[in-house]
């Protein structure tokens, strides 16, 4: 099994510790059995010092069994903990096209059922390798007494075992199957907790969402999940039933057909008893040692980068003056995605550049390629005449407050900044409104527009030379629209800023050094009478068909 493969690879040492302590619980173990054999089932002498003797090695087997259990569910959490980081890393390391293409959905269900389910593994793993250790350990012992029971008793266990096999490998089909339906009912959660809103206005939509597809993927999550605990039940009623039956069937050859004498008989018995909890212990931990490596696969799946071993921070590229776009183009996967390109363009050191376009025709990809968080399929993006060498110092140049941005409470930049973060506390108009302790913004439930300004905050306090506005203004009332275009974004060049501002607000075109729009995945520079048309009716041209 992959999982435990992985284990072993990083925990070589510790595992193998663990395996001869384990080894030592099972020796113990028989050891009481074969004290019991040896000094109880018949009366020998005095009985208190064999007490005494038989109370000791119970106590030492609580003792091994108990530190080899605790050793092993120890490692286990220690590697959910690395396999935990691991795939947060992974996540902070894949490019952001990818973390998109995957969808929210699937990686919250790796991040929490997935783990979760490896984690409960770990708390059964030490059932598991006690029975397997256990039943092991016996069949020697027993071999040594009797092999001729032992070859009978065997081959009932062994078909005992097979037919339970057999069972739990349809447990896995179905938990497979369950963790299917788990994706899809995440992101029925998602859609019901993000669109609260609009089905509490629309109860014929939330009705749909309801019945149609929640209902739809819970009755699949119920029915795989109903077939696997079948199976389940089954493998482990059918172990039971069935080592209960040995113990008739060794009776019955050793008293009905003289196979061997009753004290051997009932040694067997005792070793089957002594068997039984540990072995239904452990066929009942193997579905959860299943489902572990369900997740651990279906983590696979995702397909997300190697993690790098530190997080990469060269400083930004600071004598830079000019950032070009020479053919490039991208475009989404999957048949008929929509592309962009192929683009040329060049970006000067202080320009403050408006990008317009219709909705859909590809400005905020051009802004993910610009800030160098969407790969270029063609072309190549060049700074300063040369080919980008380190892709990390190039996305330092950048802060960006994108659409579908996610507003963070903590102030971060290089020191100082409080002279930074006071002026613009009160350029935003939120000098009254929030709370920073210690680069802490304690209050963050705000409306919209003012968390865009607490995006803008947080942003400049990066102290980054090129800022990128995804609609920014969108959600700002027409008087603050206004202190935004007139106000903040003058501001912003005086500080050597580098501004790119995707818009849609006509009124303030005249106000950048240059215009750019963007229509069915193409770049065109307006200028001269064009910039001037767009000027004064951009909704106008926007909403035309005439081919640029």
């Amino acid at each position: 099994m992959e999982l435990l493969s992985l284990v072993y690879r990083q925990y070589r040492w510790p595992f193998i510790a663990i395996t001869l302590l384990s080894l030592l619980s099972a020796v113990s173990g028989i050891g009481v059995i074969a004290f019991i054999n040896q000094y109880l089932i018949e009366s020998v002498g005095d009985p208190l010092p064999i007490l005494g003797q038989l109370v000791g090695l119970i106590f030492l087997l609580l003792v091994i069994t108990l530190g080899s259990q605790l050793a092993l569910t120890t490692l286990g959490h220690h590697f959910v903990y690395r396999l935990r980081g691991r795939l947060l890393k992974q996540l902070l390391d894949t490019d952001v096209a990818r973390i998109r293409q995957i969808g929210q959905g699937p990686l919250l269900a790796s991040l929490s059922s997935d783990i979760g389910q490896i984690t409960i593994a770990f708390v059964r793993l030490p059932e598991l390798v006690q029975g397997l250790v256990l039943t092991l350990g016996s069949i020697i012992y027993l071999g040594l007494l009797s092999p001729a029971l032992l070859g009978v008793t065997a081959l009932w266990v062994t078909v005992t075992m097979v037919v339970g096999w057999l069972l739990v490998n349809r447990v896995y089909r179905h938990l497979a199957r369950m963790r299917q339906a788990e994706d899809r009912l995440y992101q029925n959660y998602q859609s019901i907790i993000a669109g609260s809103k609009e089905l509490a206005l629309n109860r014929e939509r939330a009705h749909f969402v309801y019945h149609q597809l929640y209902e739809q993927n819970a009755r699949d999550y119920r029915r795989e999940i109903i077939r696997a605990d079948t199976y389940h039940l089954s493998a482990v009623n059918w172990s039971n039933i069935m080592m209960l039956g040995a113990i008739g069937l060794v009776f019955f050859l050793a008293n009905g057909l003289g196979w061997a004498n009753t004290n051997v008989a009932a040694t067997f018995a005792l070793t089957l008893l002594f068997l039984r909890t540990p072995l239904l212990q452990g066929i009942g931990a193997l579905p959860t040692l299943i489902s572990a490596q369900v997740a651990f696969d279906k983590i696979a799946t995702l397909n997300l980068a190697e993690p790098e071993p530190r997080f990469p921070l060269p400083p930004a590229p600071s004598a830079w003056q000019r950032i070009e776009l020479e053919q490039v183009s991208f475009h989404y996967q999957g048949e008929g995605g929509f592309a962009v390109g192929p683009i040329n363009l060049t970006i000067e050191r202080g320009e403050q550049i408006f990008i317009i376009g219709g909705n859909g025709s590809g400005k905020s990809t051009l802004a993910m390629l610009l800030t160098g968080l969407y790969q270029p399929v063609s072309g190549r993006i060049l700074l300063d005449g040369e080919p980008i060498a380190d892709r990390n110092a190039y996305l330092a140049l950048f802060s960006a407050i994108f659409t579908d941005y996610h507003l963070f409470q903590h102030l971060l930049g290089p020191e100082p900044k409080e002279a930074l973060v006071a002026e613009w506390l009160e350029r935003l108009q939120m000098g009254s409104k929030l709370a920073i302790e210690e680069g802490f913004i304690a209050n963050i439930d705000l409306s919209q527009g003012q968390r865009k300004r607490v995006a803008l905050l947080l942003a400049l306090a990066e102290q980054r030379e090129v800022m990128l506005f995804d609609e920014w203004a969108a959600d700002q009332d027409p008087q603050f629209r206004r202190i935004f275009y007139q106000v903040l974004l003058p501001r912003l060049k005086e500080m050597g800023k580098t501004v790119i501002a995707i818009s849609h607000d006509d009124l303030y075109f005249s106000l950048a050094d240059r215009l750019l729009e963007m229509r069915q995945g193409q770049l065109t520079e307006l200028t001269g009478e064009r910039r001037e048309q767009v000027s004064r009716d951009a909704v106008a041209h926007l909403d035309s068909e005439v081919p640029v």
